[in-house]
């Protein structure tokens, strides 16, 4: 019981604008609040690019030109709600078989017409197999979804 409760990681925030604009902002911009040092190509990230739709990707292209696709999109919902996989594995590197990948889910929940409340949730962070504790405390620790969410909220600012 106590694994899959730390198989989860929860975060949420509240930013002052529309659940429209909150859900475009997250997935048109997320590179702009996506840490650059998250990088897992060989050069320097030029753009990251969230695909919204579902079977679309998010990925990473390099300076160089090269790809790092790091995530599927699987449920595409706005204003509501995205779902993505997480195919980065314990040793931070691209997950070789992606039944072994966990899944973000990302909910834009109207709290008034100018205020959203952003309730993000890392879910089946197990699916990575041994060494799957590190995933769950680099995203859930400072580096990880909580310095996501506050650059995401700057852009609000």
């Amino acid at each position: 019981m106590t694994q899959a409760a730390n198989a989860v990681v929860r975060r949420q925030i509240v930013i002052g604008a529309p659940a429209e604009q909150a859900f475009k902002t997250f997935t048109e911009r997320f590179g702009d609040f996506k840490p650059p040092e998250h990088n897992l190509l060989g050069a320097p990230i030029a753009e990251t690019v969230f695909e919204g739709r579902v079977g679309g990707h998010i990925y990473d292209r390099a300076e160089d030109g090269t790809e790092c696709h790091w995530a599927r999109v699987l449920a595409f919902e706005p204003p509501d709600r995205v779902v993505f996989s997480w195919d980065i594995g314990p040793q931070w590197q691209l997950e070789s078989d992606l039944e072994n990948a966990s899944e973000v889910e990302v909910r834009f929940i109207a709290e008034t017409p100018e205020r959203t409340r952003v309730e993000l949730e890392h879910r089946n962070i197990d699916r990575h197999g041994p060494g799957w504790q590190n995933v769950a405390d680099g995203i859930g620790g400072d580096g990880g979804w909580p310095l996501y969410l506050d650059r995401y909220a700057g852009l609000f600012r």
